[in-house]
């Protein structure tokens, strides 16, 4: 079967006229920007545990996939336009996407958290956190739910988690709020992290959804209903014989599905 190819965010203009997904060939939007889960290696090639879960989902699916790079936020326009056929980032379930995209089974579960220095007293509320600077992701479910939640907060938005760590960092926002499981490896357990801490557990999709189906997917087009049925066919499979705790445990060293528990 083929591999799948490392695609740098400049070769996606040359995708744009690519056709609707066939058999043969499927587009990957990935942002890349998000460790230990997507990242770019100092090589430049694509990698982390969603990027090698697909490459093993694409060869289980029978499905010649191709990696095309961007921003979380053109992900999903990039799927609606035709550029990408799938995303295989982590997309948490909000009913505007779920009217336009199918999810796939969830592949990672990993609440949200607000990141604060560990000294401080704010009260979790909107009024009590009127006025902080908090830096969110453009075009993510954590973005809407603090402008929802928390619209006396100042939020500032990036494009990505580098450029708001480097900023909380740096003083120029008070606070963040993100993947608890992200936060935790990429500043709490590090040295700069030490005056830091996370802070609540919070769900920021679907609240329909049932507490023990709230994690994030990954998508595809409505009407794309025979690949997503490839892709759950074999993510099921990769979970059930342990394959992705094999990857995951490269990266971290805690489950990110619940399935993983028979491969502890």
């Amino acid at each position: 079967m083929n591999r799948t190819k490392s695609v740098l965010a400049g070769v996606l203009l040359s995708l744009a006229a690519s056709p609707a997904f066939s058999a043969e060939k499927v587009i990957v939007g990935n942002e890349g920007t998000y460790p230990p889960f997507s990242m770019m290696s100092t090589d430049g090639q694509l990698t982390g545990i969603e990027p090698e879960m697909t490459i093993e989902m694409c060869k289980r699916a029978e499905l010649d996939c191709e990696f095309a790079v961007m921003d979380f936020k053109a992900l999903i326009p990039s799927l609606l336009q035709g550029k990408v056929d799938m995303v295989g980032s982590q997309v948490k379930p909000l009913a505007e996407r779920k009217a336009v995209a199918l999810f796939s089974i969830p592949i990672i579960f990993n609440h949200d958290a607000f990141v604060v220095k560990k000294d401080a007293t704010y009260d979790y509320t909107d009024e009590g956190m009127k006025g902080v600077r908090i830096g969110v992701q453009r075009g993510s479910s954590q973005a809407k739910y603090i402008a929802e939640h928390f619209p006396s907060m100042e939020a500032v938005l990036y494009d990505n988690p580098d450029q708001i760590r480097l900023d909380l960092l740096s003083g120029r926002i008070e606070a963040t709020f993100g993947a608890k499981l992200n936060w935790t490896l990429e500043l709490i357990d590090k040295p700069e992290g030490k005056d830091w801490a996370v802070v609540g557990n919070y769900w920021t999709g679907d609240e329909s959804i049932p507490e023990p189906d709230r994690g994030s997917s990954w998508i595809v087009r409505k009407g794309e209903e025979e690949l997503l049925k490839k892709m759950d066919a074999a993510l099921s499979s990769m979970i059930e014989d342990c394959t992705v705790t094999k990857i995951r445990s490269k990266y971290i060293s805690v489950p990110i599905v619940p399935g993983e528990a028979k491969c502890l």
